[in-house]
């Protein structure tokens, strides 16, 4: 890998992670377009920029992690599900970083549920609290939609934001408590794939020093990407991503059976 295709994958990282539009569907096409995507060190560097991502999430909120205790005995929770299921099913969720087909079809399966899913729960917006209550019962429901993030092109961002819709939370609040989530959930998963990979192939310096660049490029886009978000979401909703995740994974599909462009 390049400096400048970790730059590219780091870009997309940051804007994408956050977004209900599935980062590491677009990493996975992202590489597969510069035809790196069966690099073990890139399957592990798309895993592990996500670490700088989420410390955008730290930086932005740092007051919210330090309000009380009960606080992280909620992400904990949340995160339980994932940890799980990640650590049982983590070769078969590899197998599938490759496709970019699976990514498409799960773009578009997920665009089409985005959609209408302002119109599922627009009762609600109509509690406009800044801050909702959220129960150790819910959070561990919204970490069992997390599970379905594993499946590329799913959309962690996504997945955690329903699973707060459905639990009575509005799209603010749903959005933000999705943003703590990823904290544990990336640390956890960024830690495993580099130990893995050290273990397997070793890390050489310049392979630290474009994950390095990596993580610093995320962060910064991601910065300016949750606030954008946040945004976006209260006042708009969520029917804009679902038409860009169909036409996107249409566009994939297309290429695919066209044999273009999307070598892995």
């Amino acid at each position: 890998m390049s400096i400048v295709q970790a730059i590219i994958l780091a870009i997309i990282e940051g804007i994408t992670e956050f977004l209900p539009i599935s980062s590491t569907g677009h990493m996975i096409i992202g590489s597969a377009f510069m035809g790196i995507a069966n690099s073990p060190f890139v399957k592990m560097f798309t895993v592990a920029i996500q670490f700088g991502a989420i410390l955008s999430v730290l930086v932005l909120y740092w007051n919210r992690f330090f309000k009380s205790f009960d606080f992280y005995v909620k992400l904990i929770i949340a995160f339980i599900p994932a940890a799980v299921f990640g650590l049982l099913l983590n070769d078969f969720i590899d197998s599938m970083l490759e496709s970019p087909m699976v990514v498409a079809i799960s773009l578009i399966i997920g665009g089409v549920f985005l959609l209408f899913v302002d119109k599922i729960f627009v009762k609600n917006e109509l509690d406009q609290s800044e801050e909702q209550e959220i129960s150790n019962s819910t959070a561990l429901k919204i970490g069992f939609f997390q599970v379905i993030a594993m499946i590329p092109g799913v959309s962690r961002s996504a997945a955690t934001i329903v699973g707060g819709l459905t639990q009575k939370l509005n799209r603010k609040n749903a959005a933000e408590f999705s943003f703590f989530l990823a904290v544990p959930t990336m640390l956890a998963a960024t830690a495993y794939k580099m130990l893995k990979y050290q273990l397997k192939y070793g890390f050489s310096s310049e392979d630290m020093g474009i994950l390095a660049l990596g993580n610093v490029v995320a962060f910064i886009v991601a910065l300016f990407s949750i606030k954008a978000l946040i945004s976006y979401l209260t006042k708009y909703g969520f029917k804009l991503f679902g038409y860009y995740r169909i036409a996107l994974g249409s566009l994939i599909i297309i290429l695919l059976l066209l044999g273009i462009g999307l070598e892995v």
